[in-house]
């Protein structure tokens, strides 16, 4: 190849160079780690492995740090190619895959180390949240290798386990995910990183991990609240309604802020607005800047065939005068709503906040089983606008605008943050609680 042939184009550029950023602002790995890696064919219908170059600063690419491989050499242009090029490589030729991605993933690396002498075989992760049960089939593998980066080990082992899994952990390294799509990708990376993130809190609190998770695994149906939907491809610069401008752009400032503020992984949770006859509707509504998700305008009555996630929307509406509805998978919610007080047989049925705006806000948040009725879902709602659902997430309703709503999220996300650092520190949350709050 030639020096052009290695300038990326300007559309692919920019999925790698936002995708980074996106990566980034979670938290994923750090200015220059981690790398990316797609099939992309050229002009000439010849299909290439374009990929990251080693060192480069993924959320600030320059077209020369994006590398094209030919299957019969590699062209590294100014920068050299990842040096774990031969293991994307080998990802990229499992059936159906087309984008790789490996970040250094700090929460779940913890969640993964263990002390064990070496070598060893390291126990698989067991996810324990709706997001990682399903999105990630139960379990991601852990593999401990002698040599954790660019070595043969790594070529053989992950590309092994990725054609059955959809992530995979190298032990004290990071994650390895694969996908349709790049985006794809990235969002089983961040579903795999909260999820260990969840399990750390889960350990903060207590919570007796193991025997948590062999309970999912006996009956995973009751503990979560219903199977998200498949990660959808394409179709996420769809708009339905490109000319109410105003209500277009409150909805993008929504789903970025979702996702900057960590309320809801990558392209996860929900958001709509009211119509006359209609709702419009973000269903990937954890949106990075540039990194958009459909939305869509739909009949406000029930339709058969209506997932669950849009269902519940359209009860709420059908029930309440509400003008606005958010779902976010909160991870700090999610382990909290696990939280045992001292001395008492299972999880609260409330969250009290210990900070002062939180107590101004709301004097208590409700903890709902997994399996609550949509009746009791919907009273709880009207009676406090904002609800943790045990393995389904936060639901918040507004009786006006998006920015009323994200506003519940957002402040149960600050409530649980404050009582788990009290936890911590070893506080008696009892004493920290308001008494009023107590007797509800």
């Amino acid at each position: 190849m030639i020096g052009k042939d290695w300038q990326a184009s300007e559309e692919l550029l920019r999925l790698f160079r936002t995708i980074g950023r996106a990566s980034l602002l979670l938290d994923l790995q750090d200015s220059h780690s981690g790398n990316m890696a797609v099939k992309w064919t050229d002009r000439s219908g010849r299909e290439k492995i374009v990929i990251t170059a080693t060192g480069s600063q993924k959320g600030d690419l320059e077209a020369s740090q994006i590398c094209f491989l030919s299957p019969g050499e590699t062209d590294y242009g100014y920068y050299k190619a990842s040096s774990e090029t031969d293991i994307h490589a080998r990802i990229l030729a499992i059936d159906g895959v087309r984008a790789t991605f490996h970040a250094h993933t700090k929460d779940l690396v913890v969640a993964t180390f263990d002390d064990a002498d070496k070598p060893n075989k390291p126990p698989a992760f067991i996810p324990v949240d709706p997001l990682g049960w399903h999105h990630l089939g139960g379990v991601v593998p852990v593999d401990w290798l002698a040599v954790p980066s660019g070595s043969f080990e790594v070529i053989e082992t992950v590309p092994k386990r990725l054609a059955d899994h959809p992530a995979t952990v190298v032990q004290t390294h990071g994650t390895f995910a694969r996908g349709r799509t790049l985006q794809e990708a990235f969002f089983l990376l961040g579903i795999a990183n909260t999820s260990g993130y969840i399990v750390r809190l889960l350990q903060k609190l207590g919570i007796d991990v193991d025997k948590l998770r062999a309970e999912i695994q006996t009956d995973p149906a009751a503990h979560f609240q219903y199977r998200p939907v498949p990660y959808e491809i394409g179709g996420d610069d769809v708009c339905d309604f490109p000319e109410e401008e105003e209500i277009l752009a409150e909805f993008r400032k929504t789903g970025n802020r979702v996702f900057e503020s960590r309320l809801s992984p990558f392209h996860t949770g929900s958001i709509s607005a009211r119509g006359v006859d209609h709702l419009l509707y973000a269903g990937k509504g954890a949106m990075p800047r540039d990194l958009g998700g459909p939305l869509r305008r739909l009949p406000i009555r029930q339709e058969a065939g209506d997932l669950n996630e849009i269902l519940i929307h359209k009860l709420i509406y059908a029930e309440t005068d509400f003008q606005t509805v958010m779902h976010c998978y909160l991870p700090e919610a999610e382990a909290l709503a696990y939280f045992r007080y001292p001395g008492e047989t299972g999880p609260a049925d409330r969250v009290i906040p210990i900070d002062a705006e939180g107590g101004f806000l709301y004097l208590v948040i409700p903890v709902l089983p997994p399996k609550v009725d949509d009746e009791t879902l919907i009273r709880k709602l009207h009676e406090y606008k904002v609800v943790i659902v045990r393995g389904g997430g936060v639901w918040a309703v507004g009786a006006q605008s998006l920015s009323e709503v994200l506003h519940h999220p957002s402040s149960v996300r600050e409530i649980c943050l404050y009582r788990i650092g009290a936890l911590e520190r070893g506080l008696d949350l009892r004493k920290m609680e308001p008494k009023k709050a107590q007797r509800w």
